[in-house]
């Protein structure tokens, strides 16, 4: 059976509405995918930024106890352990900071890479 006129512009009209559906929905997913790539890096950049302040927190904390050690005039055991602890706190604060920092980059990585197969599932 031959498809009459009626039917043939039926068809042609949904295969019309279909396109223009089909390209509507894929618009905002692929501007989802880029949003969520900023969003990704500024959520990096906040949070070493947040490791940042604490660590320099905690050497300016180490700091000033060091220095109220100093402005003490007793010069026994106990002002050269805390010279002594003050110096290991500000070594580990460095430390600990570039660890932190190491694995946002990492966690960072794997929400990128999740990006981007979000990115290819759409775009295919």
């Amino acid at each position: 059976m031959k498809p009459n006129y009626f039917v043939k512009r039926l068809i042609a009209g949904l295969f019309a509405v279909l396109m223009m559906v089909s390209a509507w929905v894929t618009m905002p997913a692929a501007n989802a995918a880029s949003s969520a790539e900023g969003a990704a890096q500024e959520t990096q950049d906040n949070s070493k930024g947040f490791v940042r302040d604490v660590r320099d927190k905690v050497k300016d904390a180490a700091k000033s106890n060091s220095m109220k050690v100093d402005e003490s005039t007793d010069n026994g055991a106990v002002s050269r352990k805390a010279r002594e602890d003050a110096a290991t706190i500000l070594e580990r604060a460095d430390k600990d900071a570039e660890r932190t920092q190491d694995a946002i980059d990492n966690n960072m990585g794997a929400v990128k890479k999740a990006v981007e197969g979000i990115k290819d599932a759409f775009s295919k």
